[in-house]
């Protein structure tokens, strides 16, 4: 069946016209036609996708038709689930893309194939509704034009084959683990019987010749399935270069390896009979690695392949007996060969230094295995052999003339590993090389791949620190002082140093980090850039920091990174840029009395490096700022005691220098693109480039600002109204992205009530977003809050911290009072709506949604009542439900801060006397909500007498305390890596925002309560309280006795 070229959906002209516009390098041509096409789709047309697959199919242009299958492909993608059109063109449709696939080039295959990938998943794998297909790929397969030439010229066997693996690829192992022999399922039943078994055969008569295409092996016929690739992977010859026509050679054989790493993993007792020829196959190809530097990427691919294997094989249990007898000559061979330094490694070093550092001084090699998968370099994959190598260790062997003592059953057992017998004697053969040796000294070449070697031993090498510091002594730091240091070599000796960071010895600290400052310092030769010197440099320091291996001088190196740093290579200053943040948290003390003129030095570059129109900003920049950040949190962490007056001032003087500075940078990066916005209105502002690291930048400025004059010149309150008008309408959330801001907006609700006398933070301001609506401050920030509610569980608890703030630290008298009751009523929609998706069993996080709405509903109780029951008349009793939960002692995490129980205290009074009012004297609501007063009344008093006690021994724990006053500036910083924060975490926060809620503190808990006591007694004496309860109160609140006396007795 061929494709049908006569379409009623669109003209066919018109139709490849809109899909070559999508080529164009115009975006409004591109936007154009894509529109274009998206409404003759939307038009509802059944035969749209038939039209498409016409064009992609058919015989114009090859960009066009690129094009239609690339559209095609988005188009099935969006509508697949839903159904691409009526039932029978789908299988029209399904037919016809089945049949374009056997003929269309690679270009156009690779691209349709994602589709009949969707199609064959939902239709074979899943429905089973496809009978047709096996037998049909039966009868291409045999009929196609390399197996049966002249038969079906027009349909290709590597396309044929192509589909059959998009048909197998959707079934997986353990689709049911709950099943020991789990069944195979019949398709793939099929396709063994009908397909693969047949096409063996065929493949074997093609081992000589064509070297065809790989079927998966089935049980029977395994032997002889294996004894052609054998045949195939022998007859490789790599003396000279692979021509082109060696391609299609090159591909089967890189899938025989593909096979052999499966059967050796997933098909042991099926393949255990053919490892003794695997390892003899793959062991006398890999040996062939010497001629790599002349080899395309195909080729070094089938010897990382053949790497992996023997890795493989190492790691089962005859491994040792199989691979063993060919260590010497591995080594020797195959592995050294591999690693040496190549004309390749030269010529990427000079035009790349990015893909000479991927490939040469890779960052992943922790975990060395067998089992190790996706390394895909011959060099990657010698490593990786090499470390299995060295660890891997023959049977035990016991002396006779040695008897065993008793309590001595282990000694002896395991032996010596091959990394001390043969790995380390046979790279210590390898002297260093002479002063003044060259990349072109057979020397260097090999002491390059003795290096690498090193570098993949770090697992070997982790237990052994007394031979690894002999190692980095006679081996590797004698590099660093030969006449004419060998960049080759140094980069590769700085990478090593950051591999075995773990396991370097502190007694060698100065020399590792002089030889590494002097590597980071390397200028460029004439002819030669010496960046991954430097890179490999800058990256091993920051191991070493990271692994806690402290620098002897913080300040030296803390000089030679700032040197380093310029606005000219942006790749470097990036990587230097990170360097610095972790020089700055790990040198503490040391290094602070520098940290405000290295602030301004990271400013001027900064300043150069951004341009007018400022989203995105380049990666240097927003490392640039993350290093800012880091010397900012350094500085506010050091702050000295109030009573060493003269420490406070020097401190305070640098706070201000580098405040003036980041207001400056802040000015650059948001005020002046908005000046330059108003004169070309050709980009939307505010920038959402590093939101993060700018608001803690601003976080910073607003804490130093100490008088009305500092506000003026440092431009504060223009900056925050950017700053908000960045946030309103934040939607890329993300946890480690987002604590700034929510920083950054306590700390400016902080500085409203310090300075803003004129309530410019309630004022209606234009937006430069591009909404363009009008907004405060305090609204572009109540926005970010609302969004975040939803976002995540750790900004959940954020923004419901946030809200406390905002609804009781801002100054509303500056503004309209109907202002707060829009806050009010926005933050209590959009916690409860969360919060009734969450209300089905108590959970950790209903703790600070519950306690959201409750400071919302003690603002202005009717509006929470009403948006509370909107859409269910029970969410009032659902909500006062939750409270009494939260506020019980049963309740994990339990209500712990002063503010959040005075909170919770005040709330329930409130509620219970609404539900009194509302006839609701005997529910069980009613009795939850005022055991819970009762049992919260108690653990606010225990909570106040160890606060007394507290402040008692304060002044003899300063260091305690000074934990717990940056416990809210810190947030995160403990456990980042933690999804959900940690109860502590919250409550510190929780604590600060509540405390800066005066009003809680005018209110007099116990009298609130007992006045309510008081007021309702016989109805509340109808609760029976526990007696325990009761007796707990009587001697809390002595005042209560009388009136718990009166109580009826149960």
């Amino acid at each position: 069946m061929e494709v049908d070229a006569a379409h009623p959906a669109a003209a066919g002209d018109e139709l490849r016209r809109l899909l070559a516009a999508t080529l164009s390098a115009d975006k409004a041509s591109v936007d154009a036609a894509t529109a274009g096409l998206d409404g003759i789709s939307a038009a509802g047309d059944p035969r749209f996708p038939i039209a498409v697959l016409a064009v992609a199919a058919g015989d114009g242009d090859q960009g066009t038709r690129i094009a239609a299958a690339t559209y095609l492909k988005n188009f099935a993608r969006r509508n697949m689930e839903g159904g691409l059109s009526s039932s029978a063109l789908y299988v029209e449709f399904r037919d016809q893309l089945a049949q374009a696939l056997l003929r269309v080039e690679p270009a156009i295959l690779r691209v349709l194939i994602e589709i009949f990938c969707q199609v064959a998943e939902k239709d074979f794998a899943k429905e089973n509704s496809w009978p047709q297909l096996v037998p049909l790929l039966k009868l291409v397969i045999q009929s196609s034009d390399a197996i049966s030439p002249g038969h079906h010229p027009e349909w290709k066997t590597i396309n044929a084959l192509t589909v059959l693996q998009s048909t197998v690829r959707p079934f997986q192992y353990f689709l049911n683990p709950k099943v020991v022999n789990e069944p195979v399922p019949e398709q793939l039943e099929q396709i063994a019987a009908e397909i693969l078994v047949p096409l063996q055969v065929t493949f074997h008569h093609f081992a000589d010749k064509v070297r065809s295409y790989m079927p998966s092996g089935v049980k029977q016929i395994l032997p002889s399935f294996c004894k052609d690739m054998f045949r195939l992977l022998d007859s490789l010859d790599f003396n000279s270069p692979p021509e082109d026509a060696d391609t299609t050679r090159l591909k089967i054989a890189k899938r025989c390896l593909i096979i052999f790493c499966t059967l050796v993993t997933r098909h042991r007792k099926h393949a255990d009979k053919e490892m003794p020829h695997i390892v003899n196959c793959v062991t006398k190809l890999s040996k062939q690695s010497i001629h790599l530097s002349k080899l395309n990427s195909l080729s070094d691919r089938i010897f990382s392949l053949s790497f992996d294997v023997i890795s493989r094989v190492l790691e089962t249990g005859p491994g040792w007996r199989l691979v063993s007898p060919h260590f010497s000559s591995l080594l020797d061979s195959a592995i050294l060969p591999a690693l040496a330094l190549n004309e390749k490694d030269i010529a990427d070093w000079e035009e790349d230094t990015d893909e000479y550092m991927r490939k040469n001084l890779p960052s992943e090699l922790d975990d060395i295995s067998g089992w190790a998968e996706d390394l895909f370099t011959a060099r990657k994959s010698a490593i990786n052999l090499l470390g299995v190598i060295a660890l891997s260790k023959g049977p035990p062997v016991v002396s006779a003339a040695s008897k065993r003592k008793k309590g001595e059953k282990n000694k002896g057992k395991g032996g010596s590993s091959i990394g001390d017998l043969l790995v380390i004697p046979l790279l210590s053969k390898f002297p260093v090389p002479s002063h003044g040796e060259d990349a072109s000294s057979k020397a260097v070449q090999n002491y390059f791949g003795v290096l690498m070697a090193y570098g993949g031993l770090q697992d070997f090498l982790t237990e052994k620190k007394d031979l690894t510091a002999t190692l980095i002594r006679n081996r590797i730091l004698p590099l660093y002082y030969l006449d004419q240091c060998n960049p080759y070599l140094i980069s590769t000796a700085n990478w090593i140093i950051g591999q075995l960071a773990p396991c370097l010895p502190e007694a060698m600290s100065t020399d590792i980090y002089n030889s590494l400052m002097k590597a980071l310092s390397m200028e460029d030769a004439e002819d030669l850039t010496c960046y991954p010197v430097r890179a490999s440099a800058s990256g091993a320091i920051a191991e070493l920091i990271e692994n806690g291996y402290s620098s002897p001088d913080w300040v030296a190196l803390l000089q030679v990174v700032v040197k380093r740093l310029s606005a000219e290579d942006e790749n470097e200053s990036a990587l230097l840029f990170q360097l610095l943040g972790t020089v700055v948290e790990a040198g503490e003390d040391k290094v602070l009395p520098h940290i405000p003129g290295t602030v301004s030095n990271i400013a001027n570059i900064i300043m150069n490096l951004l341009s007018p129109v400022p989203d995105p900003w380049p990666q240097v920049v927003e490392q640039g700022l993350a290093a800012l950040v880091a010397m900012v949190q350094a500085w506010d962490s050091s702050a000295p005691d109030e009573n060493k007056e003269h420490e406070k001032r020097e401190w305070q003087l640098g706070q201000t220098a580098i405040a003036q500075t980041l207001s400056i940078v802040l000015q650059k990066a948001w005020l002046l693109p908005v000046e330059q916005m108003e004169l070309t209105l050709d980009s939307e502002l505010p920038p959402a480039s590093c939101v993060n690291e700018a608001s803690f930048l601003l976080e910073f400025i607003m804490r130093s600002i100490t008088s009305v004059e500092e506000i003026t010149h440092l431009k504060v309150f223009e900056l925050v109204a950017i700053w908000a008008d960045t946030i309103a309408y934040w939607d890329s959330w993300e946890e480690m992205e987002d604590q700034g801001v929510f920083n950054a907006i306590k700390e400016a609700i902080s500085f409203h009530q310090r300075f803003d006398s004129s309530g410019f933070f309630m004022k209606m301001l234009p937006s430069q977003s591009a909404n363009g609506a009008q907004s405060s401050i305090i609204g572009r920030v109540s926005s970010f809050v609302t969004r975040a509610i939803a976002a995540y569980p750790s900004a959940t608890w954020r923004a419901c911290s946030c809200i406390h703030t905002l609804l009781h630290a801002a100054d509303f008298s500056l503004g309209a009072e109907d202002g707060r009751m829009t806050l009010v009523v926005t933050f209590g929609e959009a916690a409860f709506s969360y919060f009734k998706g969450l209300s089905d069993s108590p959970a950790g996080i209903w703790k600070p949604l519950v306690l959201a709405i409750s400071s919302c509903y003690i603002c202005y109780p009717d509006a929470i009542e009403q948006v509370l029951c909107k859409d269910d008349g029970n969410g009032y009793t659902v909500w006062a439900s939750a409270l009494a939960q939260i506020s019980s002692s049963s309740f994990t995490p339990a209500l712990s801060s002063e503010s959040e129980i005075k909170l919770a205290v005040l709330t329930l009074a409130t509620v219970i006397e609404r539900l009194l009012a509302l006839s609701m004297g005997g529910t069980k609501v009613l009795k939850d909500c005022y055991i819970s007063l009762m049992e919260s009344c108690i653990h606010l008093k225990d909570v106040q007498e160890d606060g007394d006690d507290d402040d008692e021994v304060e002044d003899d724990d300063d260091d305690d305390d000074e934990e717990e006053d940056t416990d809210d500036d810190d947030e995160d910083s403990e456990d980042d890596d933690v999804r959900e924060e940690t109860e502590e975490e919250f409550l510190a926060r929780y604590a600060a925002a509540a405390a800066a809620a005066s009003y809680l503190d005018e209110v007099d808990i116990k009298q609130v309560v007992l006045s309510l006591m008081q007021k309702h007694i016989t109805l509340l004496h109808a609760q029976s309280l526990p007696d325990d309860l009761i007796e707990r109160i009587a001697e809390t609140f002595p005042e209560s006795e009388q009136m718990l006396r009166a109580r009826p007795q149960t």
